[in-house]
């Protein structure tokens, strides 16, 4: 009876440390494993000690089960700020591209234009955005300015059109986006410029 008893102990214990882990499989993202599991994916990034949103089929991630319990009180009390912990998985997504030259029609290769760059940004996030940035304009849900979030798209008319020009809301009034002028990606000022400000269109959130 007592072997019997240790027995289920062990088990028990077993069924918890792997409910605490998860193995990533194709198709998964950092985005879409944190969501699945009722984790933060800024905390899961944190977790597992990761410098970028890239993850690798087979990779086993810790989802922090085993400690869940006890500082309960924490998350729930920072539920309000989720807007900037979500932007360390932004951040980390979109960084991973900064630099790359502007080239009109690029999505790869060390070069970018700006929907290729927000293409590749959130596909790093599990999420398949079509290809220009007049249809990126069509996906996702409308959002305020007020309301803007880490993580939204953004649009601006810069040929006389809407949608013409498109980037990803950082938080704090900044924003990244393949910018042509400059010829590289990179992130900067919203609506502190005036260039940028002029030409706003709206938002799309496509991160929920």
């Amino acid at each position: 009876m007592k072997a019997t008893r240790i027995l289920l102990t062990l088990l028990a214990l077993s069924t918890s440390a792997s409910a605490a882990t998860y193995t990533v499989k194709a198709g998964d993202s950092l985005y879409s494993i944190a969501r699945n599991a009722g984790v933060d994916a800024a905390k899961l990034m944190q977790l597992n000690k990761l410098s970028s949103s890239t993850i690798q089929v087979g990779q086993k991630l810790n989802l922090g089960g085993a400690s869940t319990s006890a500082p309960a009180a924490r998350p729930q009390a920072a539920a309000p700020q989720a807007a900037p912990q979500g932007s360390a998985v932004v951040r980390a997504a979109a960084t991973r591209f900064l630099g790359a030259r502007y080239v009109l029609g690029a999505t790869g290769g060390g070069a970018l234009d700006c929907s290729g760059y927000t293409l590749n940004v959130f596909r790093q996030l599990g999420i398949s955005l079509p290809r220009t940035a007049a249809a990126q304009w069509r996906v996702g849900s409308a959002v305020s300015r007020r309301d803007l979030r880490a993580g939204d798209l953004v649009f601006f008319n810069t040929m006389g059109r809407t949608a013409s020009h498109v980037g990803i809301y950082m938080g704090d009034g900044m924003m990244a986006n393949a910018n042509s002028y400059h010829g590289k990606t990179m992130i900067e000022p919203l609506f502190s410029n005036p260039y940028w400000a002029s030409r706003y269109d709206g938002a799309r959130r496509v991160l929920n």
